[in-house]
């Protein structure tokens, strides 16, 4: 060092052991914002490298250290590139001070007052205290730098800048937002809080109207307390300010242009919300109450479980509230939800979702235990499910039905902590401030506009009752309902508040809660903006599908030549798109089936179904895991370039003006995607909406969905849908997880003509029955035993005239010309793949006394159909149902009935019986050698009667 200049001694001795945790936070400050620090360092640090440039031995001047570890990141660093400086303890606090702010932002959510019950204090939190950063109250009085700091200064003392941080950040809202990795959202968010300090200055007018809404909410409890006492409604007593909530999100979100939104909730609020912010008639409610039904057929749903909508004005015009139907199953409803809202908004072609906006509202135990909550989150920015961000909003009474232990209730600190996982901002606020409620409301609907992404408002409460109106919480939580008991509601503490501040006189207050429940007792609309005229523009038109007929019979034939033409155009790749091999053969195949050079196989016919009804404009959705290229290698709807990567749909580029094709390969979800593509195809009612599960058995993972609201769905709540879902199902020899889509499960749920059953065994028969599924304006879901070694058997073929001049048919009789009806004496009734095992059987057997045939549809069972087919046999003695599933599931149980009811009609001895699997608590057979055997038993015994 005897050579060493005195500015490289300087720099020597200042990057000495003793200065670097000095030097380390002096740097994180000046990443975090170069105005914090001292104008010398900002000099010296705009000088460093960046921590990914590399600095070379070649560098002219002395390093001062060869690895200086910033960050978590090294960067070599020259001696000549730092400035002398004087390091003084003013600045080595100010250092400090900006850590201190960091921890506010990090950590105030630990400190802030949040439960209104304050039942339990909060635990210290070290990092927000002055001595943990180096502080003292001797500093309290310096003036400190502050413009990292949005609080309208640039420097202000220590005990301003303190105060100001706990005010933003400690006070009745808590924020979580540092897990954002985008900083632009994390700064967007400090400067909303800090420069108001989470708590702005409404006026006279706006605190009126938040009091308005809480007299509301608690009116509409006391009115249904006294009045049906006893009675369950999950009343919102306690969370009150969930009212005020809602009455500022939709109005703020008007305010931006939005045309609609699309709620989901569960119980907790439900009925307050449908008098209070959607403006059903109280008289209706309390009718409900007293057992009135207001349904015209099915079976109905209680109460706190209905769906209803409404108009109301916003400062943005007249805006569409629907509060989506759900079941008690609580968190199921949230994926229907952004299911209806993606079909809105596909079809006002809002791709950035700006008009049509989702908010889910959740219980705190439900949005932590249930796994449908991660699945809709993992679905937020997806190209298939995006809706532009939602804005979710958590009841957290603090107690899931008799659970209030955290150590029972969840595993995180926070009930909200999932949200995390798409770095959502975070709200907590204590929900007996309503101001603050109505502030976050606001932040969380300016996040959501200006950064299209998922939020959380954290709406802090209690249960004032117990989990239903009939129950006794203080058998569990005997202590916290003590504190409930003493406790004044939200409505009390305000109205308090406002008087203390002169903005109301108790005079004023009392006239505000005669009011509305002079509007309650005589029937009137209480909430606030309902448009009495509604415009119709912003409600989906069901009327062409209401009330129709179930009549199978639907003419789905095509022009031979058109359909020639569209079958070459949808397989003709541009010249310059490189297929890959085994694809390009496909495709070449297709054309030749096309040109009648080959039979059509099942992803030819599927394919020109799409096609058709595209071109008679009816948008198409497919989605499922793998949908693009399909399961089975059979679809190939998505091409892919093999030199750059790019895909190319020839299905979405038809023409010009053709309505939408869209096809994702979803995430791996069955629970929420199936829910998303039900609540979209109850919005969309002209499009094909299609969900495939890549097994048939995947679907049970979705099994709420199924009995909830697919089954159930337009009987309890009179909702249409025509999602058709595609389950890969057949026996071959795969093992019990690959093999059976579970298909006496959906044939259990059917009843009162609720559903579709079809098990299709020609591409020409999967082509019609898509083709009747869009063109008919019946709207039932529709459930398929799709195929998977069918999609290629060299017997499950059809020509492209059974395509154009064909139609679906329900039962396929015996379609062997060698077969003379006079000499049949069995009949072997089947559905499905073992068709062909069946086929192969009596070919080999020459077993020509035997027929064969196909109940394709299985629900709603063609009983007419099938005695057509059967009346032919004559001299007909065995009839014989023939299934690969096990005994005790495929359709057997379910509809012998059925058969024997015809078969009494064809001839009074007629017996059915069965040919199969013995009864299994498995599906299928792990092994190849015993799922042979199994088949060789069960065709003898159909084909030959040999058991």
């Amino acid at each position: 060092m005897q050579n060493a200049s005195m500015e490289e001694q300087w720099l020597s001795s200042h990057f000495s052991g003793g200065n670097q945790t000095y030097l380390d936070e002096m740097y994180e400050a000046y990443l975090a914002d170069p105005n914090s620090v001292p104008e010398q360092w900002r000099s010296v640090f705009d000088k460093l490298p960046s921590i990914n440039e590399e600095v070379t031995t070649d560098t002219p001047h002395k390093p001062v250290r060869d690895h200086y570890l910033l960050m978590g990141k090294t960067a070599k660093v020259s001696a000549d590139t730092l400035a002398p400086s004087i390091v003084t303890d003013h600045e080595r606090k100010q250092v400090r001070v900006h850590q201190l702010a960091t921890a506010y932002r990090f950590r105030g959510h630990q400190r802030a007052a949040l439960d209104p019950l304050n039942l339990e204090p909060r635990k210290p939190v070290p990092d927000l205290d002055l001595k943990y950063h180096g502080l003292t109250e001797a500093d309290m009085d310096t003036v400190f730098q502050c413009a990292n700091l949005y609080i309208g200064k640039k420097e202000a003392p220590l005990k301003e800048i303190v105060a100001a941080l706990n005010e933003t950040y400690c006070s009745s809202v808590g924020a979580e937002f540092t897990h954002i990795v985008n900083t632009a959202e994390r700064r967007w968010i400090e400067q909303r809080m800090e420069s108001v300090r989470s708590k702005p200055d409404y006026s006279a007018d706006a605190r009126k109207h938040i009091l308005e809404r809480l007299a509301a909410a608690e009116g509409m409890e006391k009115y249904l307390g006294s009045k049906y006492p006893g009675t369950k409604r999950f009343g919102l007593e306690g969370g009150e300010s969930l009212i005020p909530l809602m009455d500022e999100l939709i109005q703020r979100s008007g305010s931006y242009g939005a045309k609609e939104i699309v709620i989901g909730m569960a119980h907790r609020g439900r009925l307050n919300m449908l008098v209070n912010i959607l403006g059903k008639n109280p008289a209706e409610l309390f009718e409900e109450f007293e057992g009135k039904s207001f349904l015209d057929s099915g079976s109905g749903d209680v109460k706190y479980h209905q769906g209803f909508s409404s108009n109301v004005m916003t400062s943005g015009g007249e805006l569409h509230l629907a509060l989506a139907f759900n079941p008690s199953h609580l968190e199921i409803a949230s994926p229907v939800v952004e299911g209806s809202v993606r079909a809105r908004q596909d079809r006002r072609k809002d791709s950035q979702g700006d008009l049509v906006v989702p908010v889910s509202i959740h219980g705190d135990a439900a949005f932590a235990g249930q796994g449908v909550v991660m699945e809709t989150f993992q679905m937020s920015q997806t190209r298939a499910y995006g809706t532009g961000g939602t804005v979710h909003i958590i009841i957290n009474n603090q107690v899931g039905f008799t659970t209030s232990r955290q150590d029972d209730a969840r595993s995180t600190e926070y009930c909200t902590d999932i949200a995390k996982m798409v770095q959502a901002p975070i709200f907590h606020v204590n929900g007996d401030d309503p101001e603050a409620v109505v502030f976050v409301t606001q932040l969380a609907a300016d996040y959501r506009q200006q950064f299209k992404r998922d939020v959380v408002i954290d709406l802090v409460c209690y249960r004032r009752r117990g989990h239903n109106e009939a129950d006794e919480p203080a058998m569990t939580q005997p202590m916290m309902y003590q504190t409930i008991r003493k406790h004044k509601t939200t409505f009390e503490l305000y109205c308090n508040s406002l008087e203390e501040q002169g903005f109301l006189s108790r005079a004023d207050i009392k006239q505000i809660t005669d009011d509305y429940r002079a509007a309650l007792e005589s029937g009137e609309h209480v909430a606030k903006s309902l448009v009495k005229e509604p415009n119709k523009e912003l409600f989906v038109d069901w009327t062409p599908y209401l009330n129709q007929p179930v009549v199978d019979d639907h003419d789905t034939s095509s022009d031979l030549k058109a359909l020639q033409e569209l079958a070459i155009e949808i397989n003709t790749p541009p010249e310059s798109f490189p297929m890959q091999r085994q694809v390009n053969k496909i495709i070449e195949d297709r054309i030749k089936m096309a040109k009648g050079a080959l039979p059509l196989n099942w992803g030819f016919a599927e394919t020109l179904a799409y096609a058709t009804l595209i071109q008679q404009g009816h948008p198409v959705r497919i989605t499922g895991q793998d949908v693009g290229r399909g399961t089975f290698v059979h679809r190939h709807a998505v091409w892919h370039n093999q030199k750059d990567g790019s895909t190319l749909v020839p299905l979405a580029n038809l023409s010009p003006d053709q309505p939408r094709f869209d096809i994702y390969d979803s995430f791996l979800s069955e629970e929420a995607v199936l829910a998303f593509e039900y609540g979209y195809a109850t919005t969309m009612p002209n499009a094909l909406v299609v969900w495939e599960a890549q097994f048939g058995d995947f679907a049970n993972g979705a099994q709420v969905v199924i009995d909830q609201f697919i089954t159930s769905g337009e009987h309890k709540w009179g909702r249409l849908c025509g999602l058709v879902m595609l389950l890969p199902h057949g026996y071959e020899g795969q093992g019990p997880e690959h093999s059976s889509a579970r298909l006496e499960r959906y044939l259990q749920l059917c009843a009162e003509q609720n559903i579709q059953v079809i098990a299709p065994t020609t591409p020409a028969q999967v082509y019609h029955m898509l083709r009747r599924q869009a063109m008919r304006n019946l709207r039932k879901p529709l459930v398929v035993m799709s195929p998977k070694s069918l999609l290629r058997h060299k017997d499950a073929v059809s020509t492209l005239e059974e395509l154009a001049n064909g139609r679906f048919e329900t039962v396929i009789g015996e379609t062997n010309s060698d077969i003379d009806p006079l000499n049949v004496e069995r009949v072997v009734l089947c559905s499905g793949k073992v068709y062909y095992d069946l086929l192969d059987k009596r070919v080999k057997e020459e077993a020509n006394n035997v027929a064969i045939v196909r109940i394709e549809q299985l629900y709603p069972f063609p009983e007419d159909r099938l005695f057509e087919v059967l009346r032919p046999f004559k001299n007909l003695k065995d009839v014989v149902w023939c299934q690969e599933e096990p005994m005790n599931q495929g359709a057997w149980y379910s509809s012998q009935h059925h058969m024997r009811r015809v078969l009494h009609s064809v001839g009074e001895n007629l017996y059915l019986r069965y040919a199969g699997r013995d009864a299994s608590a498995s599906p299928a057979a792990g092994y190849m050698s015993l799922h042979l055997e199994q088949l060789e038993k069960f065709l003898n015994d159909a084909i030959l009667n040999i058991q």
